[in-house]
């Protein structure tokens, strides 16, 4: 929605995410980020940390799922999302407004870590062995970022081979490479 405030940080969770089901049948994940900048101080010659920033986060459906099974206390994420403010009354009957963050993408920072990616395949009209290339489909329109993951070979070769594609390979001829210079010793015009 045009005009929301983004916002991307990278922290630490301070707890494992909490994973509940509300009335509708949708999962929601919460968890907390802990941001700590760290300054440069020039007469101790040494970092030293800042104000921590701790940001409330939500995330929603298959999201949270994913959030609940991938990630865990002190995890060092990447989270972007639109800062959102909501009031609420709470149990002693004072009014409150909270500012959280509603996540829309989340990663684990590969900074002092490594991860591995498993696909989850997806209900919503996604079919499985599909994956997203991105990008522009500029110049042909006919063809969508959606692709079919490369055709596996039937089940009677022997020999597990690749079928050979029928189009030739463009880049397959050597074509001749310029002179060094920039100049064409013998045009042919």
């Amino acid at each position: 929605m045009a005009g929301e405030t983004t916002l991307t940080i990278v922290g630490n969770l301070t707890a494992d995410p909490e994973i509940r089901t509300i009335g509708s049948g949708a999962t929601v994940a919460n968890f907390t980020v802990a941001s700590t900048p760290r300054v440069w101080n020039r007469q101790t010659n040494q970092y030293e940390d800042g104000q921590a920033l701790f940001m409330r986060c939500s995330a929603w459906r298959d999201m949270a799922d994913h959030i609940a099974q991938s990630l865990k206390k002190g995890t060092r994420v990447i989270v972007m999302g639109r800062l959102q403010q909501r009031s609420y009354q709470a149990q002693d009957g004072v009014n409150r407004t909270i500012v959280e963050l509603q996540v829309d993408e989340i990663g684990p920072s590969l900074r002092y870590a490594v991860a591995a990616v498993a696909r989850q395949s997806k209900s919503n009209g996604v079919r499985q062995g599909q994956s997203y290339s991105g990008g522009s489909t500029y110049g042909n329109p006919q063809q969508s970022g959606w692709q079919q993951d490369a055709p596996q070979p039937p089940a009677t070769d022997p020999f597990n081979q690749q079928q050979q594609s029928q189009e030739p390979d463009p880049w397959a001829s050597r074509q001749p490479a310029p002179p060094s210079d920039g100049f064409d010793a013998d045009p042919e015009f």
